[in-house]
């Protein structure tokens, strides 16, 4: 009987250490299924770039890019393989394992099913069991036998059904490790199929380098004109950002004038309301002035209430912006990175390096822009090089969308979360539309550039 529970213990025990094992196994496996379709979609957007890319005869810097992006893509998509691989392996070493010592359970059980059952025929006569049970000494004794052999039938029955079970566990594992292999494979052929085609970008890559290569003094003179236009767009951005801060302390200012006069009429409203009780004869004129001061306090102090309202408005829209960082939607509805925030490496040029106060997009040919949170249209502006540029409030955050080639939005616009804001230029010579994003923070009367693609849903 002790040993029949020990039994029970054991298959428990080793039933959760299954579920366990496997519920991790799916867990870590669903993850790399999700990164690997993350993958699997930016490769399909830099595939959809190029493919435009191929009508035109003139090949860009930003194609380049692109390519670059995708064969980063393709590497890291080989590296998720590796892992789903390494992981199939690992569940089916463990698999084998449980199957191993389930069988040697089942073994166990079984040579303990077959004692039983010897020990039942032997004894399998009613009058035997009756003998059994009236031979004892004491009525109590009596009780004790009938127990015992009632006992004898149920560890047989639960017997039975444990060696059932450890049947069918095994049965599942020996299913389980059919579709481990299965899946490996299938793995092991994408991976193939991968390396293919990372070999391929390589070589239409070193094409498209080659290209540049030759042209480098092009190229150079191209590069400082892009930084020229860079640095316009940074002071004018900067400059309109500090004009709009200015607008909100002067208003502050004034709101705050205002209610220091209410509070100075409201005095001399409390010092003439005091006269009053002292000359009767110009009580009426009093009451009239009076009641006008009240009036002006009033309106003046419903004008404070209104500025502490919006400052607080503009608080809580700064901590929903926050709350939201890494889960941004983007600024246009497809594309690659082919900038990224800070110094970056030119891509032919040695030891050259562009500096970006935002993120560049390659999209689609004038693909719309729009609103990555909630807020206020600022500055709608015309910029050399930058296109149309419109800036949007977000409490203490500005986010930037340069590029525009027609703005859907006018200066006190109140715009929701992915609202379209404008469409974006193409370049000359260039099969793709290129969307410059950038955000803003507003310490005091300082700004400063933060990185994007920290905020965005990469």
């Amino acid at each position: 009987m002790r040993s029949v529970s020990k039994i029970r213990i054991i298959l428990i025990f080793i039933g959760l250490l299954v579920i366990n094992v496997t519920s991790y196994a799916q867990n870590s496996s669903e993850k790399l299924k999700k990164e690997q379709d993350k993958l699997e979609k930016k490769i399909s957007n830099t595939k959809s770039l190029l493919s435009r890319s191929k009508t035109n005869t003139e090949a860009s810097l930003n194609e380049l890019k692109i390519i670059e992006n995708q064969i980063e893509f393709r590497e890291n998509l080989l590296r998720n393989f590796d892992n789903q691989i390494r992981g199939a392996e690992i569940k089916l070493t463990k698999k084998s394992t449980q199957i191993n010592a389930l069988r040697n359970k089942l073994k166990k059980l079984k040579e303990q099913y077959r004692k039983l059952l010897m020990y039942a025929y032997k004894h399998r006569n009613k009058y035997g069991k009756m003998m059994y049970i009236f031979s004892s000494t004491s009525y109590n004794q009596a009780l004790k036998r009938n127990k015992y052999l009632q006992k004898v039938g149920d560890i047989q029955q639960k017997q039975f059904l444990i060696i059932r079970q450890y049947e069918g566990l095994i049965k599942n594992e020996i299913t389980s490790i059919e579709s481990e292999k299965k899946y490996k494979l299938e793995m092991l052929n994408e991976k193939k199929k991968e390396k293919e085609e990372i070999e391929k970008d390589k070589v239409k890559k070193q094409v498209v380098y080659q290209k540049f290569k030759n042209e480098e003094s092009k190229l150079m003179s191209q590069l400082r004109e892009d930084e020229r236009k860079k640095e316009i767009l940074k002071d004018k951005i900067n400059a309109a950002i500090r004009k709009e801060i200015a607008n909100a302390e002067k208003k502050a200012r004034l709101a705050a004038e205002k209610a220091e006069k209410a509070e100075k009429a409201k005095k001399k409203a409390e010092q003439s309301a005091l006269a009053t009780n002292n000359n009767s004869s110009s009580s009426s004129k009093t009451t009239s002035e009076v009641k006008e001061m009240k009036k002006e306090t009033t309106t003046a102090a419903k004008k404070e209430v209104n500025y502490t309202e919006n400052t607080k408005e503009a608080v809580s829209l700064s901590k929903n912006f926050e709350a939201n960082k890494g889960r941004l939607p983007w600024p246009v509805e497809k594309g690659s990175i082919t900038e990224g925030f800070g110094k970056n490496a030119h891509p032919t040029l040695e030891n050259v390096y562009t500096n970006n106060n935002g993120i560049d997009i390659s999209t689609p040919q004038n693909a719309q822009v729009r609103s990555v949170f909630e807020g206020e249209v600022t500055s709608v502006l015309n910029i050399l090089g930058a296109g149309k540029v419109v800036i949007i409030k977000h409490g203490n955050y500005r986010t930037v969308y340069s590029n525009l080639q027609d703005t859907y939005v006018t200066v006190g616009s109140k715009v929701s979360t992915k609202q379209v804001i404008g469409s974006l230029t193409v370049p000359q010579g260039s099969s793709v539309s290129v969307a410059h994003f950038e955000i803003h923070v507003v310490n005091g009367g300082s700004v400063q550039c933060v990185n994007p693609s920290l905020w965005v849903n990469r």
